[in-house]
């Protein structure tokens, strides 16, 4: 088996890719990187494989045919990883919002301190983010609030996308089934991953919006979220899920 793997989905990340590359791989304690690209028109998968050539066995790179939605590459990740026999794999952004360093921490909440999923978590002590409009924060915050009453999970980041997971939780997750593709997708991960008793734990870290390129939130993942949510329960009430 091989140890931990960040899963790095891409779609016109170009003025960002090649920097958290660096960042991750020169953290102390090593992690390897697979970018998912979707076949970028800014050509952030040629940067990539640019890169390849001097991080020889730890940087790999799926290109997908066209952009498909963050669950769906987040998926096609944790397939590779799971084939590649990977113990931990990450989920994080490639926009510098999540603090490479935080890995560190994320790594040891499964790896030394017991738990099955860790979750760098916005809320779980107060408010941790950085240069987001008042709107954007409150939309978020209380959207994790609405969650925690509709599936009753004792979350307080449910749609985080700074997560480890150990290899066993996804092997035991039913990933062709997962529905959702948005911010949607983060939520029903971790609420799998309730259902199934899975040690689950917040590390607070700060997000920090990005400063280059641009963001990919829009109308569509935020409806998706509001009415997947409920969807989710109905279906675990009668044991759909």
């Amino acid at each position: 088996m091989k140890d931990a793997i960040v899963i790095i989905p891409t779609f016109n990340e170009i003025e960002n890719i090649e920097d958290i590359i660096r960042a991750v791989f020169g953290l102390e304690k090593p992690f390897d990187i697979l970018v998912v690209d979707d076949n970028s028109p800014d050509l952030t998968s040629l940067k990539v494989k640019e890169l390849q050539d001097q991080f020889k066995s730890r940087l790999f790179l799926e290109t997908r045919l066209e952009k498909a939605g963050l669950g769906t590459a987040y998926i096609h990740g944790f397939k590779w990883c799971l084939s590649h026999e990977y113990n931990y794999i990450f989920e994080m952004d490639a926009d510098f919002s999540h603090n490479p360093k935080d890995l560190v921490k994320l790594y040891n909440a499964c790896h030394l301190e017991g738990a099955d999923v860790s979750i760098g978590s916005r809320y779980v002590k107060g408010v941790n983010v950085v240069n987001w409009p008042m709107g954007r924060v409150l939309l978020s915050y209380l959207a994790s609030i609405y969650v925690r009453v509709i599936t009753g999970m004792k979350i307080h980041d449910t749609t985080a996308g700074f997560v480890c997971y150990k290899r066993h939780v996804l092997e035991k997750i039913n990933l062709d089934k997962i529905e959702f593709i948005g911010y949607a997708f983060q939520i029903e991960m971790k609420f799998k991953a309730y259902l199934k008793k899975f040690k689950i734990v917040e590390i607070p870290v700060v997000f920090t919006d990005r400063t280059k390129g641009e963001s990919k939130m829009s109308g569509s993942i935020i409806s998706e979220a509001v009415f997947g949510v409920i969807s989710m329960k109905f279906n675990s009430l009668f044991g759909r899920n």
